[in-house]
């Protein structure tokens, strides 16, 4: 399967503002690329690439005062398949975990772990451990948190979350890795994109979207409590210990978004044809 991704952002700045973004297709799916996501900015800027301590492909530049539009349109070789599930995959004791796994066990921005101890053991101490546990999570936050873009703020915290009960994919997705980091499980938060193949969500609803994964059996596994079923068409960008850390767009002075779109769609060979061609 092909799947056309990409976006477009405008802005309004009243003075040259520096941005940054992490909005690249994660290395991990290099190999699947057809068409490069390469940024494009107009008016032309100088946009300069870096790698972050998480391996994020970053983009930084100084955009003029005014109006600017950024944009990608890219092609990636999926498979087409639902997301993997791994029912027997055993958690680990904290001892035996690997040492790079560890950072994903503390507190972080957005997910106060120190604050949900009590709870998530109240909770899920009863649980299976492994991978029953970490559904249990997330079948706990699909049911707890209302979804909703109203319900959205760039500080929310996922203790917030739990208290208020609403949130949009990014707090649903703190919450539960707040509560496995709670239960020692290692949790990783991960942005990218998520088309809406064997969904009835309408066309124009599309957006970036955030799930986490949990480290079970000697690897990484991927969870997503907003949505809480195997999903086809992910494409992954970028992994940290959570939003902070991964911000699409971070900017450094006065501006408003005036424009913002976001496409994940399945196309045939002959349209990536023309895409590759332009």
């Amino acid at each position: 399967m092909l799947l056309r991704v990409g976006y477009t952002f405008a802005y309004d700045c009243v003075q040259p503002t520096p941005m940054l973004h992490v909005l690249n297709i994660h290395y991990s799916r290099a190999a699947d690329i057809v068409v490069p996501d390469a940024m494009v900015a107009v008016p032309a800027v100088p946009v300069v690439g870096y790698r972050d301590g998480f391996g994020n492909w970053c983009t930084r530049l100084v955009a003029p005062a005014g109006a600017i539009t950024l944009s990608a349109d890219a092609v990636v070789r999926d498979s087409g398949a639902p997301d993997a599930v791994s029912p027997g995959a055993r958690q680990h004791a904290v001892e035996d975990l690997p040492a790079d796994t560890l950072a994903f066990l503390l507190p972080s921005r957005y997910c106060e772990t120190d604050l949900f101890t009590e709870i998530a053991w109240a909770r899920f101490g009863g649980t299976a451990e492994g991978w029953a546990r970490v559904q249990a999570i997330c079948d706990f936050v699909h049911e707890w948190v209302t979804f909703g873009y109203a319900h959205a703020r760039p500080t929310k915290t996922a203790w917030q979350t739990y208290h208020e009960r609403t949130g949009v994919c990014r707090d649903f997705t703190h919450l539960a890795v707040a509560l496995c980091r709670s239960m020692n499980i290692p949790a990783r938060y991960c942005t990218g994109y998520l088309s809406d193949i064997g969904t009835d969500t309408p066309p124009d609803q599309g957006d970036f979207a955030a799930w986490f994964e949990a480290y079970l059996d000697g690897g990484w596994h991927m969870f997503d409590p907003r949505n809480n079923v195997p999903r086809i068409g992910r494409v992954l960008i970028a992994r940290g210990r959570d939003a902070a850390d991964v911000p699409l767009s971070l900017t450094f002075g006065p501006n408003t978004l005036t424009g913002f779109h976001v496409w994940a769609d399945a196309i045939d060979s002959a349209a990536a044809e023309q895409m590759a061609a332009r």
